[in-house]
């Protein structure tokens, strides 16, 4: 049996995922082919991969639905998804990521722009998220997040946030690169008496940015989609 890494490409046009299965093949994956959304399934339901290439416009079952059907499969809902959308699916993209998707890309790609996706979204996979009680540090360790005493301190000074914000950032810190829907940051950061709209969070993602001053870019806006933390997160021990 192969030890690589096994991708399943659901993609209906035959000469796009050739193109995907040949870069992969040369980062040293191994991929299998669906090219409808019901051979997709069939496919996972042969063969577990370790991470699904999605497009959304199948010609049976869309990608949406393929999504919605894996995460609800107790077996099938931690693998990986990384969707394939046309540009100006906007809509389409934050459906997928609050059904569970992971990461998306937009048509036409960059092959290396893919294959970095994928990179990131196994890396993840494999370090696991931290519990909400292990401290975590961005920008390169300049910011702290003490999720036991609910503090956050930049370059050793206490950082002066509501609680709102404190959550916001530290929701979004517990998956660096991982964007997250207005909506899924609403339901994780709202508290007992606290009420929250979608649009709302920008305003206090904003507040946030200021009190992080120079570091605010950290928190970055997916246009149309939510907001992520940079890839440079990391794990301390609590």
């Amino acid at each position: 049996m192969s030890s690589k890494t096994l991708v399943l490409i659901v993609e209906d046009e035959a000469d796009i995922a050739e193109l995907i299965a040949f870069h992969l093949s040369r980062e040293g994956f191994e991929s299998r082919i669906a090219g409808s959304g019901r051979g997709a399934l069939d496919s996972v339901n042969r063969e577990t991969p370790d991470l699904i290439i999605l497009d959304i416009m199948l010609p049976d079952l869309d990608g949406l639905e393929v999504c919605r059907r894996l995460k609800r499969d107790p077996a099938l809902r931690e693998v990986p998804i990384v969707m394939v959308t046309a540009r100006g699916e906007e809509s389409d993209v934050v459906v997928g990521l609050e059904l569970g998707a992971d990461d998306y890309v937009t048509k036409p790609f960059s092959p290396r722009v893919l294959m970095a996706r994928i990179r990131a979204v196994l890396r993840r996979q494999e370090g696991g998220q931290p519990s909400d009680n292990e401290s975590l540090t961005l920008a390169g360790g300049a910011i702290t997040i003490d999720p036991s005493r609910h503090v956050v301190r930049m370059n050793d000074e206490t950082l002066s946030l509501t609680l709102t914000e404190y959550r916001l950032l530290h929701y979004l810190a517990l998956r660096p690169g991982f964007v997250r829907t207005r909506d899924q940051i609403v339901s994780a950061v709202r508290g007992e008496g606290t009420v929250l709209s979608s649009r709302a969070i920008d305003v206090h993602v904003a507040a946030l940015r200021r009190k992080l001053g120079s570091l605010g870019a950290i928190v970055e806006t997916v246009r149309g989609v939510g907001y992520r933390i940079g890839e440079e997160a990391t794990v301390k021990s609590a």
